[in-house]
């Protein structure tokens, strides 16, 4: 019987977390080598994937692998203030895949309560925001919208399916909102102290926890291919 290599996965989280806890520091002490383990931590973290059995590969493995590359480019971009409608626009296409992702997977799901409730909230968080975005405000509404509509359909997921890597996802998705919403106060709101402390943990705490939660379900599906039946 194949077994999930979990000594791989146990050493790469820590691995991830040791960087991220680096990269966090240098840019809070504005050091240049910021610069360097930013990209690396993302990198760490999805490299995780490459321990899974390449027999094992679907839709959803490949979009989501994908979409960490979007958002691997957006950290890089980000990087540059010039380029931030750039990295938006990155993790903007990295949201859209994830969304095809959890559709591929379970199929669209639809929840009135959870629709309701996480869009109230991305609305709010919008208007709020609306009278500092100026010439950002038509990018950051579409960027608020496939944000939120991805939260919603990842819980969505958490709510059909309550296995533990559908439990990771409902945290990553929220987590991922709960970190760029943070983003968008400290740039267009007020800075606040502990921002990007607070930004980059809860940032790398969402991949993190996607990233597992992907590699969890390919080996799940590789161990009990009748556990992850096709949506229709």
């Amino acid at each position: 019987m194949v077994e999930k290599p979990k000594k791989w996965q146990k050493s790469i989280n820590l691995l991830s977390v040791v960087s991220a806890c680096i990269a966090i520091y240098l840019d809070f002490m504005g050091h240049d080598f910021y610069l360097l383990f930013k990209p690396l931590t993302t990198i760490l973290i999805v490299s995780l994937l490459l321990f899974t059995p390449k027999k094992a590969y679907s839709k959803f493995m490949l979009t989501m692998m994908i979409a960490f590359g979007f958002c691997l480019l957006g950290d890089i971009l980000l990087l540059n203030p010039a380029y931030f409608i750039f990295g938006l626009v990155a993790f903007l296409l990295a949201h859209i895949l994830f969304i095809v992702a959890f559709i591929q997977h379970k199929g669209f799901q639809f929840h009135g309560i959870s629709f309701m409730l996480l869009f109230a909230i991305g609305g709010a968080i919008f208007f709020w925001l609306k009278p500092d975005l100026g010439d950002f405000m038509i990018p950051v509404l579409v960027y608020v919208l496939v944000i939120t509509f991805m939260a919603w359909q990842g819980i969505r997921m958490y709510l059909k399916d309550k296995g533990k890597a559908y439990v990771w996802i409902a945290l990553a998705v929220i987590l991922f909102m709960l970190s760029d919403t943070l983003l968008a106060i400290n740039k267009f709101k007020a800075p606040f102290a502990y921002a990007s402390v607070l930004i980059l943990g809860t940032y790398w705490l969402s991949i993190g926890l996607l990233v597992n939660a992907t590699f969890t379900i390919v080996w799940d599906s590789k161990l009990n291919p009748t556990s992850y039946p096709k949506p229709k």
